[in-house]
């Protein structure tokens, strides 16, 4: 069902709560991707989450999380909570095998000392406790606790400054990407990037194998905004994952990096999701706070592709009034945005300028300034990949479009993409009945009427051989003639 919203929303699911009427409730009320969390599942609880989710409708999609090279403390001696005061001297070690004790804190990656100098801080537990490196003797990290709190059992580890050498995949990342592929799981969102190697050992192995899977790169420490350029020549697309980047780099710098990773998404034509805590308060809470409800606005006006909510969703007390408030702050946020483009956008012209020679690009900005200069009031596209889609929200205009998909999972990528809204259409259907079937779509859900202009992208030569051309017409006109109406490619699909 198309709802009055552009930007998508991503809600992370918990196979302890993930029945069909309950993912029917957050798909009604707003949900377009379903974040399934690898650290927290077994093989059986991604098939349960899945078979779920597809049981409710074919047109959501499904992400998975890695781990990626993240640095945690060892389980704690006796399984208690240590208490540690400001002040307090600490050994850490790189003993992945051995238990904490409050006076040794053991990490689960072994070359810790080779990668941290005297003068860094070690963030444990979310950046709750802190702990200055005094120095390094002997592969010891010898440290000053900084504030007053309590560590318990495998916790994490951040280190801002430090270039962690771990590798990018753990084998239990291995082992949950190939679950992915086997259960046919639409993206991976790999944490902790820091590198566009990082994205292309998993595109390695969903190569192997053949996997449409698309890789969307968690930025998480100051490591990956520093590759940013890089990262998004091989990712399909970007999450701002808020929390450790918080941790990582002070949090006053976050708000400017989201912006900047935000518009070089865009401007890159990949997906670009920004997440965590955006509506925190409503984990225990009926009501969110008024600063979450600034937080959400103005991701929205920074025109992101998409919002994600994780603990709100995945064991808060109010999952569906969260995904739900979410939805009413897009869609109020957006509306304010198309009554007033020119505060935006300027008069006649899109958001985001066309600076790129590519044709499918140039088509795209002139249906989208079509919307500005002309009134249309949909733009549609027949996509067998969902490039052209995705080229069309990069432009990020102010009516919807309909991509016509001809492979169901192009509508689940396309469910991250702002304002594309996919409806597959079996491949037994000429361009003309493509094209006639979504008018009569977009007629029925009330966002056209026959005599409003909708500009259809589309291409004269087949799958694979791209956009070519774009054409502007009354909507009343295409459906009054579709016996002659003439298109480029009026034959079946190949």
């Amino acid at each position: 069902m198309i709802r009055n919203k552009f930007t998508k929303i991503v809600a992370t699911v918990s196979d302890h709560r993930c029945d069909v009427d309950f993912i029917k409730s957050l798909y009604e009320n707003g949900l377009n991707v379903v974040r399934m969390n690898s650290a927290h599942l077994q093989r059986e609880g991604f098939q349960r989450i899945i078979d779920n989710v597809r049981a409710v409708s074919d047109r959501i999609g499904i992400l998975m999380d890695t781990k990626g090279p993240e640095v945690r403390t060892t389980a704690n001696e006796g399984g208690v909570n240590f208490e540690f005061v400001a002040g307090d001297k600490v050994e850490i070690k790189g003993m992945p095998d051995e238990l904490s004790t409050k006076e040794c804190i053991c990490l689960s990656y072994p070359g810790i000392a080779d990668d941290v100098k005297p003068g860094m801080h070690m963030l444990m537990d979310d950046g709750e406790l802190d702990f200055l490196v005094d120095a390094v003797e002997d592969g010891v990290l010898k440290c000053t606790a900084q504030n007053n709190g309590e560590l318990g059992s495998r916790k994490s580890v951040n280190i801002p400054g430090a270039s962690i050498k771990l590798p990018s995949l753990t084998q239990r990342d291995i082992t949950n990407i190939g679950y992915a592929i086997e259960m046919g799981v639409d993206f991976i969102a790999h944490s902790f990037v820091r590198s566009k190697q990082d994205v292309l050992d998993i595109q390695a192995i969903l190569d192997a194998h053949n996997s449409p899977i698309k890789i969307i790169a968690k930025i998480e420490n100051q490591e990956g905004v520093d590759n940013i350029d890089e990262i998004l020549e091989v990712a399909y697309g970007v999450m701002v994952a808020r929390g450790d980047l918080g941790i990582e780099i002070p949090a006053e710098r976050i708000p400017l990096i989201q912006r900047i990773l935000i518009q070089k998404c865009i401007n890159c034509h990949k997906p670009v999701i920004v997440a965590t805590q955006m509506l925190h308060t409503m984990i225990s809470n009926p009501r969110p706070t008024r600063a979450e409800v600034s937080d959400i606005a103005n991701a929205v006006i920074q025109r992101t592709d998409a919002l994600m909510l994780s603990g709100e969703t995945a064991y808060g007390k109010y999952p569906v009034e969260a995904i739900s408030t979410m939805t009413r702050i897009i869609s109020e946020t957006e509306q304010t945005l198309r009554e007033n483009p020119a505060m935006f956008a300027g008069a006649g012209a899109t958001l985001f300028c066309r600076t790129e020679t590519d044709t499918t690009s140039f088509l795209a900005h002139g249906a989208v300034d079509s919307q500005y200069a002309l009134g249309t009031r949909a733009i549609v596209t027949d996509s067998y990949t969902g490039r052209t889609a995705r080229y069309l929200a990069a432009f990020r205009g102010i009516s919807p479009t309909l991509a016509l998909c001809y492979h169901e999972h192009v509508t689940r990528l396309l469910a991250l993409s702002y304002g594309v809204y996919p409806l597959y259409q079996k491949k037994d259907a000429t361009s003309r009945e493509y094209l006639y079937n979504g008018l009569r779509h977009l007629i029925e859900l009330g966002l056209i009427t026959p005599d409003d202009k909708i500009a259809y992208m589309g291409g004269g030569f087949g799958e694979g051989k791209g956009t070519t051309f774009l054409e502007v017409n009354r909507v009343g006109d295409v459906m009054e003639n579709y016996a002659v109406y003439d298109l480029p490619n009026l034959e079946k699909p190949e």
